[in-house]
């Protein structure tokens, strides 16, 4: 049956077509529309001509709560959305309202954005229980068909191994702004990302892996757009499926797909892996305040998580209003289809999971075998993918680092805290920044996991920025409208004397050493080393650690002002990770002796105090202690690829004191080498010829030295 309320529209003929897959998919001669809904009792496909002039039609076909039609000649670029007839009871769980247009879940590109106003509301302004039935279509962005044909000549993803991987957190838009070398036309855009300017870039440091803030289309908060903000990071998902048009260069509906594999096709030829931060543990719905605009006009129940005793309301473990229903099937398929379409048809090469402990509460308590990890794990395309947990949320029980499955990296939330307090002089920090330096075996060697499962960082998107962590010792986030209350306050950060920029040489040459510092410590640490766009280049924010609502000079990085030695010195120390594999091993150190020489050697790992001691239990206790020294052996490191067989590499000592005065390390015994090199000297002007080594070095305050003993 087709319903015009288009009168110049040509009537359109609709066949049964098939339940699978769901969404909108286009196979050359027509397009075949599928739509899942428990509780719908009849649902109308709406398309839109290029005015937007609606026409409707039922779907003819329901199986097993799919509803579904073929529309022959229906071709690329046509919108759409869906109309569902069914109960709207919000005390049961049921908002349907056909009056709103609705987005498809499983929609490949969205076309337009949200006109925020009453018609977008399942309920009055001011009335929580009325019901509104204004029609939101005019409002509303439009699902689009796609051209799911692709040229992707002999793209092959790299497929590096967690070891040798060094990631690289950027926005589509921050990254790519300000770039002189991008045409203007260009910039902010995925055909941005694949520029020569930004390739040679992140080849230069080292990166293997560029990890994409959210590209999943999200809405623009209303509340921000009220204050002339916007929704910058992405956070707010409304198409799973769908790349967001915002970053795309192309004008035409469903043009974003085409840039986007474009995209990643260019920096797969480069060596380069695309991982996206995906954020499927909640939609920009919200909670019941929120807009109908999807799945909660299809099926509220079967989408979102509902309280139990009373179903007006939404279980919220992100803040954000709501949170997935992943003890339903629907969404579970839902999340796990839109994984394997970005694997199989996008081509990316791993996902980081936004506060993956929400996917983990089947029920209620986080519960790392749930049906959602049990999913991945037999899944043999996701499974083969980098799987990368944000390891919290902030439900109860929420923190869950070195929880989650074998499968499984995380980010390692210890290592941030760790690290920031030992360099800005806290004390009782020697034991765990050792753990944290070295794989962090306390929390994932006992799961039979490997050092690559902590995913290390010092600074993420959300935060301060490098240069603002080592500037200010508080937020400053008015510029957010929130009267400084939003952002983390406790951030372990140190200005180095002086709150925000100065003209002090002092501070300032401080401030550079302790960027070195962090830099060095997370890119020569075991494990996965992740570097925040721009800190490479000193970019900074103010002091606003929370530039979520910054779609501006706040946030995007300062290419005319990038501090050139700060990223020489990151390239070199990248280069050095890259060249050793004693840095990048597969295995936990286990401090016992290694073969050197075809006989027992010397242990693969030691610690000593400045005095040349090698540490006993008082000295990792000690308080006061804010310097030590560890030995690392080249020789004797497990070969990934061979059986039984050993790499040797040059064997190093990384002096660490984040003391305030310079302090006299004493270096190891001849036992351990005959002579060493400075390669590493934070405290050193940027060009400077390392200085001579004896049986001592002084190592400055607040600085690292690293040496090298070459292969004899």
């Amino acid at each position: 049956m087709t319903q015009v309320s288009n009168p110049n529209a040509v009537p359109q003929e609709i066949w049964r077509g098939k339940a699978y897959p769901l969404g909108a998919t286009y196979d050359g001669s027509g397009t075949n529309f599928a739509l899942f809904s428990e509780v719908a009792e009849r649902v109308e496909l709406c398309l839109f001509d290029a005015d937007g002039a609606e026409t409707r039609m039922t779907l003819p076909e329901v199986d097993a709560f799919v509803w579904h039609g073929f529309l022959p000649n229906i071709e690329p670029g046509q919108r759409y959305g869906y109309r569902v007839h069914g109960p709207h009871d919000p005390d049961a769980g049921h908002r349907c309202n056909p009056n709103k247009l609705l987005l498809d879940p499983y929609a490949k590109a969205i076309d337009g954005n949200f006109v925020w106003n009453q018609s977008l509301f399942g309920y009055n302004f001011g009335d929580e229980d009325s019901r509104n039935d204004d029609d939101s279509a005019a409002s509303m962005p439009k699902s689009v068909v796609i051209n799911p044909y692709f040229d992707w000549g002999v793209d092959r993803p790299p497929k590096h191994e967690y070891a040798d991987t060094i990631i690289y957190e950027a926005h589509v838009k921050g990254l790519t702004e300000t770039h002189p070398d991008i045409p203007e036309q260009m910039r902010g855009t995925y055909a941005a990302v694949a520029h020569p300017a930004i390739i040679e870039h992140l080849q230069e440091m080292g990166i293997t892996a560029i990890e994409l803030m959210p590209v999943h289309h999200f809405a623009n908060d209303s509340t921000l757009i009220d204050k002339g903000l916007s929704n910058y990071w992405g956070y707010n998902t409304i198409g799973f499926f769908a790349p967001d048009s915002k970053y795309s260069s192309s004008g035409t509906p469903g043009g974003q797909v085409q840039e986007f594999k474009a995209m990643v096709r260019s920096l797969h030829e480069a060596g380069i892996e695309v991982i996206l931060d995906v954020v499927y543990n909640h939609t920009a719905e919200g909670n019941h305040l929120g807009p109908t605009v999807s799945m909660r006009g299809i099926d509220n129940a079967a989408y979102y998580r509902l309280v139990e005793d009373d179903k007006r309301y939404y279980m919220d473990y992100t803040g954000t209003g709501n949170s997935l229903n992943v003890g339903h099937p629907h969404s579970l398929q839902l999340i796990m289809d839109s994984l394997r379409y970005w694997v199989t048809e996008m081509h990316v090469d791993g996902f980081r999971f936004d506060l993956a402990s929400t996917l983990a509460r089947e029920f209620y308590d986080v519960d790392k075998l749930s049906t959602f990890f049990e999913l991945v794990q037999q899944d043999p395309t996701v499974s083969q993918v980098k799987l990368i947990a944000e390891p919290w949320d902030v439900g109860p029980g929420g923190y869950q680092v070195g929880n989650f499955p074998p499968q499984w990296t995380e980010w390692n939330g210890k290592y941030r805290d760790t690290v920031r307090d030992f360099w800005r002089g806290e004390p009782a920090t020697l034991d765990e920044f050792a753990y944290r330096l070295t794989g962090s075996a306390d929390l994932y060697e006992n799961t039979a996991r490997r050092p690559v499962a902590s995913i290390n960082f010092v600074i993420a998107h959300d935060g301060f920025t490098l240069r603002d962590l080592v500037s200010y010792n508080e937020k400053h986030n008015e510029a957010n409208g929130e009267d400084n209350n939003d952002g983390e306050s406790h951030n372990r950060s140190w200005n180095c004397g002086v709150e925000g920029p100065t003209e002090d040489s002092e501070v300032n040459a401080l401030r550079a050493r302790q960027e070195r510092n962090f830099l060095t410590t997370l890119l020569l640490s075991q494990g996965v080393p992740m570097i925040c766009h721009g800190d490479e280049l000193g970019r900074t924010q103010g002091g606003n650690n929370n530039g979520y609502c910054q779609d501006n000079e706040t946030t995007w990085i300062d290419w005319a002002n990038a501090d050139a030695d700060l990223l020489e010195f990151t390239r070199s120390v990248s280069a050095l990770r890259a060249a050793h594999p004693v840095f990048r091993r597969r295995r936990f150190f286990s401090g016992k002796p290694v073969g050197r020489r075809g006989q027992a050697g010397l242990p693969d790992i030691a610690w000593f105090t400045p005095d040349g001691t090698e540490m006993t239990g008082e000295d990792w206790g000690s308080g006061f202690a804010k310097s030590l020294a560890v030995y690392l052996n080249g020789h004797g490191i497990p070969d990934p690829d061979t059986r039984g067989q050993r790499i040797v590499d040059d064997s190093f000592v990384l002096c660490f004191n984040a003391h305030y005065e310079p302090i006299k390390f004493k270096l190891p015994p001849k036992k351990f080498a005959a002579s060493w090199q400075v390669v590493v000297d934070t405290a050193a002007a940027p060009g400077a010829e390392p200085k001579p080594v004896g049986k001592t070095v002084s190592v400055e305050a607040r600085a690292v030295l690293v040496l090298r003993a070459p292969v004899e």
